[in-house]
This record gives C-alpha cells, sequence and structure tokens, in this order.
C-alpha cells in the first residue's frame, strides 16, 4: 500500500516540530512541520488565512518528503506509455454504496485497459459518498449548541464509511485505513468543541471538516482497487492543489448554486510543481515510472480527491459546493490528460431537467461556450467552472452514464463562433422555424431561488450610477446572475441568489444613502421567490424568430415574465419568472422549440360513460400514431366516474386502456372530489391542460369558469353550461376572454360534425346568417327514418336505445329538450342572449307521462316508459305518419333559430321532398344555413352523428385542434 498523507489538524500540538507520524502499512514516515499546525489552528479559530500567491509554500506543502531525483520524468509523459492520461470524476450518488464503490472500481479498471491502442494512464477523482457532505454539515452546526449530539452525528457519519470499506477490502487492507478514519474524527471532534465557545462557525472550520468526506472516499475507493491486483495510489488533493480564494468565495457555498466556485483560482505554477513531487516521489515509488505500459494488466489508476484544495500557506480549503467536477477538469490539465470524463447518474447533459420535463433528452454534442452557459444558469448535471480549465487545451470533455457506460453521453468540446465572427461571416438573417429540422438552441436550464434587486428614480441620471450600482454589489460580493437597465439609468434591475437579496439591497441603500434621503430615487426594491430560465444555443445567431417563440411560449403557458435579458453573444437569452412558475415554463418552452412532443394532460371527467368510454378507447387505439405522426402526446392525469375518480401519479398518466376497470370495480380509486380534481390541474406544471368532461352533470359545470381562469382547456360534450343558465354562460365566456384558455363545445351540439365551425367562420368572414333549421338529435333521426306501419313510434324508441343513440335520460329526446338546448347553443353563437325557457319545444309525449313518477334502474325506468308510449303515444303518432304518407311527407323533428325575428323551435313537422330533411338518412344530423351569402340554396351540413363513437370522435377532433392549436401559437 501506498504512503497516505494527512493534513494536520490544530489538536496536534504546536511544539511537535520534527514528530514522525506512522504512515500506512508499507508507508514510511511522514514528517509534520509545526508550523503548519500553528497556522491552521489560527485558521479554523478565527477564520483568517492567507491568500498571497506570492507567500512561500510551507514545509508541508510537498507531498513527500523525498525530493525528486535526476531520474525525473513529467507526470504529463509516463515513460513508455502512448497515451496520455484519461481523468474520470465520479459524484455521491455514483458512491453512495459498497456495490457502487465496487461498479466504479471495475469500471476504472476497464477504462484503463483502453480501446485497442494500449493501456491508459487512469486519474479518478471522486466525491464524498452520498449524503456524507450534508452529515459533515450537520456535524459543524450541531457543535455549536451541543457538543454530545455533534459526536454522535460525526461517529455515525465515520461508522457508515467504516461499514462501506470492511465491505470491499479484508482486515490486513481495511486496518490502517479504518486507524486512520478514527484519528481524524478525533482530529474533527476537537476542532467543533471549540465552536461552542466560539458562537460561530468560521468559514474555514467548516471546509476543513467537510473536506475529510472526499479524503475518506477516495481511500475506500483505493482499497477496493487494492484488491483487484491493479497498481493504484490515492492523493490527498489538499497536498497538491493550491488555490487562492477571492473576494465572497469564503466557506462552502450554496448547495446547487449556479456559481459557487466563483473566486477560486487554482495557483497553477505551484500545483503542478507539487504534483510533479508526488509523481517523481511517491509515483515512482509506486513503480508508475517502471511499468510496463503494453500490457493492459498493468495499467496504473491514480484516485484524487475531488472538492478540496488547500491555499498557499497550506491551510484546507475547498473548491465549495460541488466543486468536484472543477478537481477533475484542474488534474486534467495537469496531466495533458486527452479527456475527462463526468460520470453521472444520468446519460448525459439533458435538453432540461428531466425531473422537471419529463420529454427531456441527452444533447449528443456542445460547444465548451454552449455549456458554460447551461452550467451558468443551473444546469446541474455540470459545474459552472468545470470546463474553464479544458478550453485552452482542447481537451473534450464527456458526460456519462455510470449506470449505462455503454451509451455515449454527451461530449462537450470547441468553440462557439464569436459575435464577431458570425456578424463577418456574411449570412443572412431567416426564421428559424423555415430551416426545417434545424433547431436554434441546445437546451434550457433555470436557476431556482433568486431574488430582483430594482432600482428606480426618474431624476438619477448621471454616467456613474450603473458603475455605483455595480459597484456596491462588487464590494459586497454579491453574485450577478444577469442586469437589465432601462430608460437611461432611471431604471436598473439585477437578479442576484436569494440568499444574498437582502445583503445586495443593504449594500444600494447605503450606496445611495443620500439620494433616497434627497427622494431623487424612487425606491429601492427587492422582491424574492422568483427564478431564471434560460434558452441556450450558438443557434440563435442569425436566426430571428427565436426570442418570440420563447416569449410566445411563456404568454400561452400563463407564465409571467418580471426581467428579459439577452446576452451579447446571442448564445442565450434568460427571463426572470415567478418560481412557482419554473417547470411549467420549462415545459412550455421545451415543447415550442419542438425539442419534445405536445403533451396535453388530460383529466377525462365521465370516462365510463358511453361517449367517455368511446374517447378513452380511441385514445388507446391512435396512440402510436399520435405520437409518431403527429408528435402528440394525450397523457391522461385524471379519470373519473359519476361517484370515483383516479389520479395519476407521476408525469407518465393513467393507462386509457385500464382505468376504466379499475373505477368500475373499484381498484384504486376514491370517491369523485371535483376539488381535488382541481388541485391536481393547478399543480400541474404542463402548461397545456385539458379538461374533457363527458357527463351532463351541473356540478361539473359549475367549475368551468374556475378551470378557465386557472389557465385550463375544456372540451364539453356536456351542454350544461353552453345551453344552461345565462348568466353563468356569460361568466365562463367571460373567463374564456380574459385568460389564456380556449372552451371547445363543437361536440355539443353536432358530434362530429363542424358547426360551430362553420357558424363562426361564416360570422368572421362577414356573413349575415338569416335563419339556421335542420335536426341535431341522432335519436330523432334514427326513430322518425324508422317508425312506419310496420315498426310503432315505441318499437323505433326501443331500438334506438338498444343502439346507443339516446341520451341517458330518454326523456331528454322524447321531450324535445336535447334539441331545443343544441338550439340554444347556436343561437347564443348568433348573439342571440336566449334562455332554454325561451325556446317552443313541441314535446313527443304528453305531459302527463313526462311528469310521472319512476323509480328503478336505467333500463326499468325506460321500459316504463316505452309500456306508457304504447298505449298513450303510438297510437296518435302512427296518424300523423299516415297524414304525412298521404301528402307525400315525411315527419321530422325539425329545429328552427329564426335570427330576425329572435326566435327559437323544436317541433314535429311534416316535410315535403324540396325540404333537405326529407332524405334525412336513419343516423344523420343536417344543419342548413341561411345566410346573405347563401339566399338562393342553404350551406348544408350533413353527415353522420348518431351514437357514442360518432360524439366521441368529435371531442377527440376538438383534442386534437386544441393541440395543433396550442403548437402553431407556441
Amino acid at each position: 500500500p501506498p504512503p497516505q498523507h494527512r493534513v494536520p489538524l490544530p489538536l496536534e500540538h504546536p511544539g511537535d516540530q520534527g514528530v514522525d507520524r506512522e504512515g500506512s502499512a508499507g508507508g514510511g514516515p511522514e514528517r509534520v512541520a509545526a508550523s503548519s499546525s500553528s497556522r491552521l489552528f489560527s485558521a479554523v479559530t478565527d477564520g483568517t488565512a492567507s491568500t498571497d500567491e506570492t507567500s512561500a509554500p510551507s514545509a508541508s506543502s510537498s507531498s513527500s518528503s523525498s525530493s525528486p531525483s535526476s531520474s525525473s520524468s513529467d507526470i504529463r509523459s509516463p515513460p513508455g506509455s502512448s497515451n496520455a492520461w484519461e481523468v474520470h470524476k465520479f459524484g455521491g450518488a455514483s458512491l453512495a454504496t459498497s456495490d457502487l464503490y465496487k461498479t466504479v472500481g471495475d469500471l476504472l479498471i476497464s477504462e484503463a485497459e483502453g480501446r485497442g491502442s494500449g493501456p491508459i494512464p487512469t486519474m479518478a477523482v471522486v466525491s464524498a459518498r452520498g449524503g456524507m457532505t450534508d452529515l459533515l454539515v450537520k456535524v459543524v452546526d450541531t457543535a455549536l449548541v451541543d457538543c454530545d449530539e455533534a459526536e454522535n452525528a460525526l461517529n455515525s457519519a465515520m461508522d457508515g464509511q467504516i461499514e462501506l470499506l470492511r465491505e470491499l477490502a479484508p482486515p490486513e487492507i481495511t486496518d490502517p485505513i479504518e486507524e486512520r478514519f478514527r484519528k481524524d474524527a478525533s482530529d474533527i471532534l476537537g476542532v467543533v468543541q471549540s465552536l461552542r465557545m466560539l458562537r460561530t462557525v468560521p468559514a474555514v472550520t467548516m471546509e476543513v471538516v467537510t473536506g475529510y468526506g472526499e479524503i475518506w472516499s477516495a481511500q475506500t475507493l483505493n482499497a477496493y482497487l487494492q484488491t483487484r491486483g491493479v497498481p493504484c495510489d490515492w492523493i490527498d488533493a489538499r497536498e497538491v492543489l493550491i488555490v487562492k480564494s477571492e473576494g465572497g468565495s469564503a466557506g462552502l457555498g450554496e448547495k446547487g448554486s449556479s456559481a459557487s466556485t466563483g473566486g477560486v483560482v487554482p495557483l497553477w505554477d505551484v500545483t503542478a510543481e507539487k504534483l510533479g513531487r508526488w509523481w517523481n516521489g511517491e509515483g515512482k515509488d509506486r513503480g508508475f515510472h517502471d511499468l510496463d505500459y503494453t500490457s493492459a494488466e498493468r495499467c496504473p489508476i491514480v484516485v484524487a480527491t475531488g472538492f478540496v484544495a488547500s491555499t498557499i500557506d497550506g491551510v484546507p480549503t475547498t473548491l465549495k459546493r460541488s466543486g468536484s467536477d472543477y478537481s477533475a477538469t484542474i488534474f486534467a490539465k495537469l496531466t495533458g490528460a486527452s479527456r475527462v470524463t463526468m460520470w453521472k447518474n444520468t446519460d448525459g447533459v439533458y435538453t432540461a431537467d428531466p425531473r422537471r420535463v419529463p420529454e427531456a433528452f441527452p444533447i449528443a454534442s456542445l460547444k465548451y461556450d454552449e455549456a458554460m452557459e447551461l452550467a451558468y444558469f443551473g444546469a446541474q448535471v455540470l459545474h459552472p467552472s468545470a470546463m474553464e480549465p479544458c478550453v485552452d487545451d482542447s481537451i473534450p470533455v464527456y458526460v456519462r452514464n455510470i449506470f449505462n457506460p455503454a451509451f455515449e453521453g454527451t461530449v462537450i468540446q470547441g468553440r462557439s463562433k464569436t459575435l464577431k465572427d458570425v456578424t463577418e461571416s456574411g449570412g443572412s438573417v431567416r426564421n428559424w422555424k423555415s430551416k426545417r429540422g434545424e433547431i436554434p438552441i441546445k437546451g434550457i436550464t433555470s436557476v431556482d431561488k433568486t431574488a430582483l434587486v430594482t432600482l428606480e428614480g426618474a431624476s438619477i441620471g448621471g454616467a456613474n450610477v450603473a458603475e455605483r450600482f455595480m459597484g456596491a454589489m462588487a464590494d459586497a460580493g454579491i453574485n450577478v446572475l444577469i442586469i437589465t437597465q432601462a430608460s437611461s439609468e432611471s431604471s436598473i434591475c439585477v437578479a442576484v441568489p436569494e440568499n444574498e437579496g437582502e445583503r445586495a439591497l443593504a449594500a444600494l441603500e447605503s450606496a445611495f444613502e443620500l439620494e433616497l434621503a434627497r427622494s431623487t430615487i424612487n425606491s429601492l426594491s427587492l422582491v424574492k421567490d422568483k427564478a431564471i430560465v434560460a434558452i441556450v444555443g450558438e443557434g440563435m445567431a442569425l436566426n430571428s424568430g427565436v426570442s418570440a417563440t420563447f416569449m410566445s411560449s411563456l404568454a400561452r403557458a400563463n407564465v409571467n415574465i418580471c426581467s428579459i435579458a439577452q446576452g451579447s453573444s446571442e448564445r442565450q437569452v434568460a427571463v426572470v419568472v415567478n418560481g412557482d412558475q419554473v417547470s411549467r415554463a420549462l415545459r412550455a418552452v421545451h415543447m415550442a422549440f419542438t425539442l419534445s412532443e405536445t403533451a396535453a394532460s388530460v383529466a377525462v371527467l365521465g370516462s365510463t360513460g358511453s361517449i367517455g368510454s368511446a374517447l378513452m378507447s380511441q385514445l388507446t387505439t391512435q396512440k402510436e400514431r399520435l405520437a409518431k405522426d403527429l408528435k402528440v402526446e394525450m397523457r391522461i392525469t385524471a379519470a373519473a366516474s359519476s361517484s370515483q375518480m383516479i389520479i395519476g401519479d407521476g408525469a407518465k398518466g393513467l393507462d386509457a386502456a385500464t382505468v376504466n376497470d379499475s373505477l368500475s370495480d373499484g381498484a384504486n380509486a376514491d370517491a369523485l372530489d371535483l376539488d381535488k380534481i382541481t388541485e391536481t390541474l393547478e399543480n400541474d406544471v404542463n402548461p397545456l391542460r385539458v379538461v374533457v368532461d363527458c357527463t351532463n352533470s351541473d356540478d361539473t359545470a359549475e367549475y368551468y369558469e374556475k378551470w378557465l381562469e386557472m389557465g385550463t382547456h375544456i372540451i364539453s360534450p356536456n351542454r350544461k353550461v353552453a345551453a344552461g343558465p345565462l348568466d353563468r354562460y356569460r361568466r365562463v365566456m367571460s373567463a374564456q376572454k380574459l385568460n389564456s384558455a380556449n372552451w371547445q363545445y363543437e361536440s355539443s351540439v353536432g358530434s362530429a360534425l363542424p358547426l360551430v365551425t362553420t357558424l363562426r367562420d361564416l360570422e368572421e368572414t362577414g356573413d349575415d346568417v338569416k335563419l339556421i333549421r335542420g335536426c341535431l338529435s341522432g335519436t330523432m333521426a334514427y326513430v322518425f327514418s324508422t317508425f312506419s306501419d310496420e315498426v310503432p313510434f315505441s318499437a323505433a324508441v326501443r331500438s334506438a336505445i338498444e343502439k346507443g343513440y339516446t341520451e341517458n335520460d330518454l326523456l331528454e329526446d322524447l321531450m324535445g329538450l336535447d334539441s331545443a338546448r343544441k338550439a340554444v347553443i347556436l343561437a347564443r353563437k348568433l348573439g342571440m342572449m336566449i334562455e332554454l325557457e325561451d325556446v317552443e319545444i313541441e314535446s313527443l309525449i304528453p305531459a302527463e307521462m313526462s311528469s310521472k313518477e319512476r323509480t328503478g334502474t336505467r333500463d326499468e325506468i325506460n321500459e316504463s316508459l316505452l309500456k306508457d308510449m304504447e298505449e298513450c303515444v303510438d297510437g296518435p303518432m302512427l296518424e300523423k305518419f299516415q297524414a304525412a304518407l298521404a301528402e307525400k311527407k315525411r315527419l321530422r323533428y325539425k329545429f328552427v333559430v329564426d335570427v330576425e325575428s329572435k326566435s327559437c323551435s323544436v317541433s314535429l313537422q311534416a316535410v315535403p321532398n324540396t325540404d333537405a330533411l326529407y332524405r334525412l338518412k336513419k343516423d344523420e344530423n343536417l344543419v342548413a344555413f341561411e345566410t346573405e351569402r347563401y339566399a338562393t340554396s342553404a350551406l348544408i351540413v350533413k353527415g353522420a352523428a348518431a351514437g357514442p363513437d360518432l360524439a366521441a370522435s368529435g371531442v377527440f377532433a376538438d383534442l386534437l385542434r386544441l393541440t395543433r392549436a396550442y403548437s402553431a401559437l407556441s
């Protein structure tokens, strides 16, 4: 085993100069200089550390007690190797269990064996095991109030790492490592116990303690590699990686921050020298200079700690949260690596965060500049600073999935054209949509937890205002994410991390104290709970319409834009939105740029009814065609019967093929709760949300206004709103106009026939509709085409019931209410604000029959009605039939909407053969539009419309119209 290294903690007595401390088994002694220990004690307790690059390196900063020999070699060119180094970085999620450590170790061995050109010198940069950094942060924070609890937390963290270690290697390897772990824990405890006296946590203390997660992780992986018999060693990066930290970079940085490494800069010359000493000292002692690089069994693997580093004075520090990516690219530059591979738990860099945009997919390639923009604006798969060390040396960076190593992932290499290059290229500007198949952006990303700081005032003009504003931000160490300025300095707005918002506001109040006192500045404001959404891609240059697509997609999703900024490079456009609208914004933009198919979140109410069931069947059978040909996905998020409901869990939604079975047998179903369905719709981040109301329920109709106000679209074969109380109809129409939502009710009139669409087209093209007439009842069309001398009226009605043509309530058909409601819908579309009571309706059954109280199941009620019809209706109806036949006419149940007289009627009429209804077939609806243009011959819309399948197809058509309109407008 190689010599092991440990940066001393302040518990080591300042007088221990020259004391030899034993290394690991088989290793030589390590000399610890007292000066380093005393400096560290001072730094940890008072929070100070020198960052002067010109300071002389401390005696303990050397990684080895031996000096370079005369036969030293350059680490960038291992003796006898035909291949350059390759660097692999593994995050905490890849190192959460012993099995994952084994996976990482085996993967490293496989990668080191090469790809056909001989073995490859390999370096692995590792993070702490999953969750370890947070555990160590908890140790420090807890120590402020309870040292015993802090000790328990520390022991728990250490014991977890030791348990992993013991699962990976035998005692002869693990015992000395375990001893070091326990000594480290003792040192950590000594440091944190002093915090109760200080009553604060110096930034360097937090960095020292949390860095041990990586120290322990590197030794754990190295232990497993030793069991595999490969030449290996581990490097404590605190002994070779020297950095300086500039203003505002103290502490770990915000977890998940997009700019947490800001201000941490490697001291390249000093670091290269120290790494060279390690290579020519311990590396040579380990035999790395003498390996047979032509043998795949002798591939060297060096495990380096990510995240941690030291200052020029030897004081431990870090590269801040998520800084292991940065460590990897730093070591890649130092070793002259041919490539860096960032091993993640995703298949590369995605077009958007797949946790928020399920349709996101891996990007095959990115330029360095694009990757840095994505990282800066919150793409968590890469660290913002990670690209910088690779850019100058053109080292490609691969992002691959440790759980899917066969997948190529994303490669990041090459520079984007500068704005000067683009403008001087002489290319012409074209709308990006005209370039079929070319998407101008690579990805969409976001920065959460931001705040807007705004300075406003019409009297603050002056060339130095912006300078003073930004100077105040810089002096306070505020990380400005984006800046916008308008009206010649009368308004300046910046987005900053939310946890820095109060400091930013205080800095500006101090800088403009005099102007505020004189009221020459109207206001300084801080608005929290915001987020940045950005599109990134070098294809934006010379492509018009990109920003328009971006902004319109947000508008369609009802996302409010608070601020807009575009980079001068034309590689990104960023907006600030409300924090609770980020996911919806991301999905809307992703769909708008056709980075994913248009996905509609659909809640189907009345899914077990005749129309609802037919719709679910059509959605199932057409699913593949919709995805392949139309790039559309109908995602069922909720389904409900008259008494029960099932709400989907997750982005995939419910299976349209089986959900009705679950509703019928009650499996996984809850009692119907329209408030719960409404809450689900409101929380759905998909910008395209649709309710399909296949019920005949007044309760459901009461929710239309709220759904539209939420931006949820409605498709409604239910006529309870379109033909319901006029006050409710007006409120719903107003809600539709005031919000970015559509109410489609075409299917409520003529099933699959485009009657409402035709009427709208006539009006919008300036035609004057005089009268509408025809038959809108599939039941009545069938009954009066079947009824004859041989087939009694009641028998024809019975046949219509058996074919599924009738309404759920048979009286709706027989009393003419169904036809009357449809006539009301058309009349209201023409501006006739009438109620159902205003329609003259001729019932086909006597009043005493329609008012008779009937109980039982639907079939029992229908049977009772049919029996009464046999006795009371069949005879009189036969007389009317024979009278019409004698005049060579046919009976038809006809509606008339007369615009000039403002009247509507529904009645049984004997029509001559000159009337289009004379030739009406059993399953047809027919509507004739008499207009100023169609004065001599009416415009007739006719077609099959009877039955649930045709009605469902009309609903389906409305749904497709809605998704196509959304895609086109976005």
